[in-house]
């Protein structure tokens, strides 16, 4: 029955890495395909946007010649002096017999002999409005853009839209505001998360110091209790500081992942030798819980990276598969190289974890649990900092969860292919 389960989650494994294979060239095709669609809407848009200026330009350009024309022609082919000479005489020196003779003097003196200035303060004028029109035309769009900047910084604003012309803006706009409001969200979540870590920490942190405090005081106040009650009371309270211990590493878990950024201090690792240690190393805590190993390591495999760290990620994935294994079953432990790539992968039977919660395993402070039992509980970092190590080697890690059988795939370049 194990090992018809253990053949199914393989299968399953085995199509779940060809179908993620398959969705990371379909997002890569579909990614050139909609890059290169983007920028042939974007050239689009813009092309819309120079057309309109092209138009705006060309239709003042005409208006500024013909209103010259025009001018021109009012002022120098007579109708002007006409113009001023009949107000002058009609308006000015109305009833004087002498009107139009005074009328003409007075023109001849204020303005036929600064003709030529009027005629230009006139194409400075038209020059002016005309790019007051040309300028506004600009300003527009500024205005709209602003009005977008505006939106992004609006919570619960619907999508920016803009002119027709602003259609590559618009939707570059409204793009960036989708990924804010989705950081936003994220950085909600994570700092709820956070909150509510430290409420389970600090409650758990209370238990245990409880404990060794009530067990030492005892131990001082009780000098003649008997040897073996006093051995079981230290062991207790050793049992309980250790608890402590490990809740205070969660703490500066925290701390260091939220104020630093892991480097690598890269060597050559004898892989299958740090396996052979680690796995060692879980052995009281498997006699314990009745748990035992399955290893199925390959000889000599080696690899080229940070030997501390990968330890470290390699640790927090068998602690996990410890710490969720149902008692008295086996945790099996790959380690094998294919194609120039060392994979290695982490099964153990316990609760299946539905698909809804899977996903987001490798996220900070995620707990797929929330019981907080002492024996599982922890900040939700391990499988996270896992991750980024994984990662940061340039590998991958992936998880799969059924019929009670979870397993942790890790894929790392081989030695000589990571430097």
């Amino acid at each position: 029955m194990i090992r018809t389960a253990r053949r199914g989650i393989f299968l399953r494994l085995f199509v779940e890495e060809k179908r993620r294979e398959c969705v990371v060239q379909l997002r890569k095709r579909f990614k050139n395909w909609t890059g290169h669609k983007w920028k042939k809407r974007a050239d689009n848009g813009y092309r819309q946007l120079k057309t309109r200026l092209l138009l705006v330009t060309i239709i003042t350009m005409v208006f500024s010649v013909l209103a010259a024309a025009l001018l021109y022609d009012f002022v120098f082919r007579g109708r002007f002096a006409n113009f001023v000479v009949g107000f002058l005489s009609h308006v000015i020196y109305a009833g004087r017999t002498d009107a139009y003779e005074r009328a003409l003097g007075t023109y001849q003196r204020i303005v036929r002999n600064y003709l030529d200035w009027y005629f230009m303060g006139g194409i400075l004028l038209l020059f002016a409005a005309a790019q007051m029109i040309y300028l506004n035309s600009f300003i527009k769009y500024f205005a709209e853009i602003n009005r977008g900047i505006d939106a992004l910084v609006r919570e619960n604003a619907g999508d920016v839209i803009l002119s027709q012309e602003l259609t590559a803006t618009e939707r570059k706009i409204n793009s960036i505001k989708h990924m804010l409001e989705k950081r936003k969200s994220d950085a909600r979540l994570a700092e709820q998360r956070k909150n509510d870590l430290i409420v389970y920490l600090a409650h758990d942190l209370k238990t245990p110091l409880t404990s060794v405090i009530g067990y030492l005081t005892l131990l001082r106040d009780e000098p003649q209790i008997s040897q073996e009650l006093r051995c079981r009371y230290t062991d207790i309270a050793l049992e309980k500081a250790q608890r402590l211990e490990e809740l205070i590493n969660e703490f500066f878990d925290i701390t260091r992942l939220n104020l630093t950024t892991l480097t690598l201090d890269k060597e050559q690792i004898r892989l299958s030798r740090m396996l052979e240690q680690l796995t060692s190393e879980f052995h009281p805590i498997l006699a314990e819980r009745a748990l035992t190993w399955k290893l199925e390591i390959a000889p000599d495999i080696t690899l080229v990276g940070d030997a501390d760290k990968l330890a470290r990620a390699f640790d927090n994935l068998i602690r996990n598969a410890v710490n969720y294994s149902h008692s008295g079953t086996e945790i099996c432990l790959r380690a094998q190289t294919e194609s120039g790539m060392v994979k290695l992968m982490i099964e153990n039977q316990g609760k299946t974890i539905p698909p809804e919660k899977l996903e987001h395993i490798f996220e900070q402070f995620y707990r797929a649990d929330t019981s907080r039992s002492s024996a599982t509980g922890g900040a939700g970092l391990g499988l996270a900092i896992a991750k980024e190590i994984v990662e940061l080697h340039g590998g991958t890690i992936t998880a799969a969860s059924t019929n009670e059988h979870t397993t942790f795939i890790v894929t790392l370049p081989g030695d000589g292919q990571f430097r």
